[in-house]
């Protein structure tokens, strides 16, 4: 299970909205809850650093990125938990690219953008063997 805000939730929605028709992308930040439920705190929008013809289907976020979310994260005493991207015109499910690219344990929420709306959100998990994506129980918190 997967907890955010509804402020949350709407700020990553506008994102995929702003970057439409591009994917947009981002980290999330948050801690682990006792019950297992990774509760995110803060989000970071990261530039789709993806070849300008390739961003509408695809995103990258450089290491160096990464890094620094992951110092920010160390400094506030939070976890990298994840990273969310929208999907033009497109479900609010992984694709086969995305399950090549992702890694088990790390939270991938993805917001589909119908015509430049966000339209639908959700949360997958990757299996640890790497066969599937588990969509994860979105816990609404405020």
């Amino acid at each position: 299970m997967i907890a955010l805000s509804t402020d949350r939730e709407g700020l990553i929605r506008r994102e995929g909205e702003r970057a439409y028709p591009n994917e947009c992308c981002g980290i999330i930040l948050g801690s682990i809850a006792a019950d297992n439920c990774r509760v995110v705190v803060d989000s970071i929008a990261i530039e789709n650093a993806r070849e300008a013809g390739e961003q509408y289907h695809r995103f990258r976020i450089e290491p160096e990125d990464l890094m620094k979310a992951e110092l920010a994260a160390r400094k506030r005493k939070l976890d990298v938990l994840g990273f969310y991207h929208s999907h033009p015109d497109h479900p609010a499910k992984p694709s086969d690219y995305d399950k090549e690219h992702a890694l088990p344990y790390y939270s991938y929420i993805i917001t589909a953008v119908d015509k430049g709306t966000a339209v639908d959100f959700t949360s997958w998990e990757l299996k640890t063997d790497r066969s599937e994506f588990l969509q994860e129980h979105i816990k609404r918190l405020y």
